[in-house]
Order: C-alpha cells, then structure tokens, then sequence
C-alpha cells in the first residue's frame, strides 16, 4: 500500500515540472482540443510515445482553471491499485485545492482505473486522460463509459508545424520562399517530425525511444515470449514499408508457426502508432481482411533507424499517408492493371485518387498517370492528384483532369 504522504510527494514534484519549455510549438489539434473543454466528456489524447501528447496537456492547462495533474508513469505507481485512487484524490485536494478538472497521464497503466475516473465524471468533474494506446483505452471507456468520452489522435510535427518550428512563414511564399520551402521538405522527409528528436539531432535518443515502444508498449504490455521473431518481423515491416505484405509471407520469413500470430503482433505495433496497414480496396469488406496489405511507418527517422537507406519515393509516399490519417481520411489503396497509392472514402462514395511520385520522369511517367487513371475510371472521377516534391502542372484528358502539385503545396493546405 502506498501512503498519502508519499502520494502527496509525487504529486508536488510532478507538479514542478508542469512548466512549458520556452519556444513551444502550438499543435493543430489543440483547438480541437480546448473546443472539448467546454463539454463533460472525457477527453481520451492518444498518440506514440514521444509525439507531444504531455505538451499538448500542458498548453491546455495553460487555459485552464481550478485543475490537477498526474503522470502515472511514474515509479511509484508500479504497485497502485484501485482502491488507492480515493489516497490519490486527497494527496490532489491537498496540494491544488479546488479541482474541476483532472489530467491524467497514460492512466491505462493502472487496472480499473476507469470506475474512479466514471466516479469523478459524475461529479461534474472534467477529465483528460492521455496514453500511448491507440485500443486500452477505447476499449476500456466503450465498455464502461459509452458515449461519454472523445478521443484525439496525436501524430508528429505535420510538415506545417515543422515549418514554424524551423521559423518559416507561409503566409505569404514569394519565389524565393519556394525554394527554401522546397529545402524545408527535403529535410522534414528526411527528418522527420519527432520533436525531441528535431530538437536534439541525437540517434542515441531515437534508439531509446524505440526500444521503450517495443519492451514497454509491446513486449511488457501483451507479454511477448518470442520477442526474436517480433525483431524479426519489425525489420521486415520496415523493409517492405509503403509496400504490400501478407500475412502468410512474413511468417514465412520470420518462421513462426501461424499467421493468426504475425496478425496479432502487426494488431500491437499498429496499437503502439509504430506501423500501419493500409487495406486494398475491395468492395467486399470481408475481402479486404483477407487480401495483401500496405504497411507504412509512424514516422521516416525510424527508417533511417531500422534499414541503411531508403528510396526519397518510398519517405514521400509514407509522409503522405500519415498526412492523410491526420486529416482523418478512410483510406484504401487500389491495385488492379496499375496501382493508385490512395483512394478516399467519403460516406459511402470514393472521393479522391492520389498518386505519391518524388519525380514524374520520362521512365515512370506513363506507369505512375495510369494508375491514377485507372482509378479515376473506376471511381467515376474527375479529377485525380498526382503529388511530386517540386513539379507542377495539369493534365486535361477526355473531360478528366490530373493535377501534378507539389507536396509542400498539398501539405500545406
């Protein structure tokens, strides 16, 4: 059991530490965020480790009145139970005062948590939690509290945000801006948008991340034995990456007996925000589950991470793709004569067609256009996107139209 003296000391050294560095940068979903404040659902901010989730709480708190925060990572709360959670209230009323809203952070780590946090919301208390899981924690408030919470995903420093972290306005882009915009999105694919690693440029601090995802988010959480074959298979996730995978393959190649357990693993990497599937597009929903699939990266400093080098193609298709589910886009890719690497559901209706090209040349030109035709036909589209890093230009064909944009223009939008 743990005492209230010594919940008491947490809670104020916690508390000390709740200052926002100087220069941070403001998130896109912290409108969204504080649009939440103003309703009694639970606010559930989940994201990978590292993304700016424990930022995001602090700059929301910064607005904030009358609140109290905990960090549930801390060591002393490996032997918590639930029945403390009344010792951890007093501890807060303590050392805040009056309290109307509590922040917790990555709560997910104490069992039953979910009844003291239904307890406090039916006090007319608010409350955000965040966690670094993309199912607990739904899967805990959609059976105990349906209905009553919203959940945020965040993701890396989008490519707008990178822009004001290296202090570039985008108001307004002269020629001159152009090019050094252009320059900003070599780095960003190169770099990408994990900001402590931007602030730190230390590979040392990315391998530590990495390996807190895999042994604290992974191995530790699902009690992961064959933590070889895990290893294995990430390696090969980040070879194929913005590729197609089966199932049946990769156990193949990692020699595990069944599929059912390369599915499962693939369902805890996707759960930690490490990797992502991106489904062929089929009709039949039940088809899809069963056809070969894309798997894409969190971020492209990963791939410098797990491989020697990757293809700038294969970095600028991933860094679309997380653009893409940032903005909350159902996606699909489409492979039939060609491929298409994104197809959009809107409702019930395919909306959109885009195809990712580093450089339209004379060599992939026509591979790459077609296969944005071919879903242009498909779909009954009008216009179809072709996404470059710096080429621009429209194609009119037969009443179809394709425009070719450069990325920092589709990004920015």
């Amino acid at each position: 059991m743990i005492s209230v003296n010594s919940l008491r000391s947490v809670v104020k050294t916690q508390r000390q530490t709740l200052k926002l560095k100087k220069h941070t940068i403001k998130r896109e979903v912290e409108t969204e965020a504080l649009e939440n404040i103003k309703d009694q659902r639970i606010l559930v901010i989940t994201g990978m480790r590292r993304v700016g989730k424990s930022t995001l709480l602090k700059q929301i708190m910064e607005k904030t009145k009358y609140f109290a925060y905990v960090n549930f990572e801390d060591e002393i709360f490996l032997q918590f139970k639930a029945e403390e959670f009344e010792k951890l209230n007093q501890a807060l009323l303590e050392e805040y005062g009056k309290i109307n809203t509590y922040f917790f952070d990555e709560i997910q780590n104490i069992p039953k948590w979910e009844a003291f946090v239904r307890k406090l919301q039916d006090n007319n208390k608010k409350i955000i939690l965040t966690g670094s899981n993309a199912s607990l924690l739904s899967k805990e408030l959609g059976t105990k509290l349906t209905g009553r919470y919203k959940q945020i995903e965040v993701y890396p420093f989008s490519f707008n945000e990178f822009l004001t972290y290296t202090n570039q306005e985008k108001e307004t882009i002269t020629t001159e801006e152009k090019a050094k915009i252009t320059n900003n999105l070599k780095k960003y694919i190169l770099l990408g948008g994990l900001p402590e690693y931007l602030e730190q440029n230390d590979k040392d601090y990315l391998n530590l991340l990495f390996e807190n995802i895999i042994y604290r988010d992974i191995v530790s959480r699902y009690g992961i034995r064959k933590q070889k074959a895990l290893k294995e298979l990430i390696q090969l996730l980040a070879q194929n990456n913005t590729k197609t995978i089966t199932y049946n393959s990769l156990k193949n190649s990692i020699k595990l007996s069944n599929a059912d357990t390369v599915r499962e693993y693939i369902e805890y990497l996707e759960n930690s925000y490490l990797f992502f599937t991106l489904n062929k597009f089929a009709y039949s929903v039940k088809k899809q589950l069963n056809m070969p699939k894309k798997i894409f990266i969190i971020d492209n400093a990963f791939t410098d991470k797990l491989l020697f080098s990757q293809d700038l193609g294969r970095k600028l298709e991933n860094l679309i793709f997380i653009e893409l589910i940032r903005r909350k886009k159902q996606l699909f890719f489409l492979q039939e004569k060609g491929e298409c690497d994104f197809i959009i559901k809107n409702n019930a209706q395919i909306s959109d067609a885009i195809q990712v090209c580093y450089e339209l040349k004379e060599e992939n030109k026509n591979r790459e256009i077609n296969g944005l035709k071919e879903a242009m036909e498909k779909f009954k589209l009008k216009k179809g996107t072709i996404i470059t890093l710096d080429q621009e230009e429209t194609i009119k064909e037969n009443e179809k139209i394709i425009e070719i944009v450069p990325a920092w223009k589709w990004l920015l939008e």
